[in-house]
């Protein structure tokens, strides 16, 4: 260990009150202040020596110090200027860190890590956890996988079955591109400030092929979030919110076997699939 252990609710406060650091709302910013979850995050990760790893949002390095510590290269992409410098402190002399300022959804991520296989590793804000993590996978980046510290009921949507109260868009998504496992719960009490809800690490280990073959992912993804658009409205309503008559939904049913009655909630991915793959383009 190079530096003291960033996880410790003293080391943080120490390091906050010497920056002058007040956490941002704007940002979604709680400090993790647990150091059994940060191990936890990095055994999710199943971290070995000199991988390469891409980190969102290292804060004030307490993750990131988890990571190096396990022999990771990582590369770590930070919004918030003013931690900057901070990283610079907390994190000296650790040799396989790159600290880029910068939006996650804004950068270049293939220039920034033109390896060929990598993993993300990431504490994310809940405000912007959907687009980030949607970003990464339509990207279709060399990703291995995905563990991220996120909101429970987020998590819970992730990998919900079809049929339950959780199973939506965000669903369907996460599980055609990955394989999503909830590692573990984390209490608000392991951050400064607490945050008002409980958290969940997750890890999704990216799929080399999607579980379902379609002929257009535009048609796809078109067709699962009109299916979810109007919770309470049967499929075949539902569907005509892309601008198809009656008849064409109807003969789409038909064709893939669906019944209209049903609602888009209780749809597999192979029935998405199936419905998409004879939709009139």
């Amino acid at each position: 260990m190079i530096q003291p252990t960033i996880a410790k609710r003293d080391v943080t406060m120490h390091i906050l009150q010497t920056f002058g650091i007040h956490m941002s709302k704007k940002l979604g910013q709680n400090f993790l202040v647990n150091e059994q979850i940060v191990q936890g995050i990095v055994a999710a990760a199943m971290v070995k020596a000199d991988e390469e790893v891409l980190e969102i949002g290292p804060g004030i390095g307490t993750l990131t110090q988890g990571l190096l510590e396990a022999g990771a290269r990582v590369t770590a992409v930070e919004i918030d200027r003013r931690l900057l410098d901070v990283l610079a402190k907390t994190l000296a002399g650790y040799e396989k860190l790159r600290i880029i300022h910068g939006d996650i959804l804004r950068i270049n991520i293939s220039e920034e890590m033109p390896c060929p296989k990598y993993k993300v590793v990431a504490n994310l804000p809940y405000y912007i956890t959907t687009p980030i993590i949607m970003g990464l996978l339509e990207r279709r980046l060399p990703l291995e996988l995905l563990v991220t510290m996120v909101q429970k009921e987020v998590a819970e949507r992730m990998v919900a079955a079809p049929g339950t109260k959780d199973y939506g868009a965000l669903s369907v998504a996460v599980q055609y591109y990955t394989k999503p496992e909830i590692m573990f719960i984390v209490p608000p009490s392991s951050f400064m400030p607490p945050p008002a809800v409980e958290s969940a690490v997750i890890r999704c280990l990216v799929r080399d092929e999607p579980p379902v073959a379609v002929s257009s992912e535009k048609v796809f993804f078109r067709m699962v979030k009109a299916a979810f658009s109007q919770r309470r409205k049967t499929l075949a309503n539902a569907l005509k919110t892309t601008g198809a008559s009656a008849d064409m939904v109807k003969a789409a049913l038909e064709k893939a076997g669906i019944d209209g009655g049903r609602r888009g909630e209780t749809l597999s991915l192979d029935e998405f699939a199936a419905i998409a793959n004879v939709w009139q383009q």
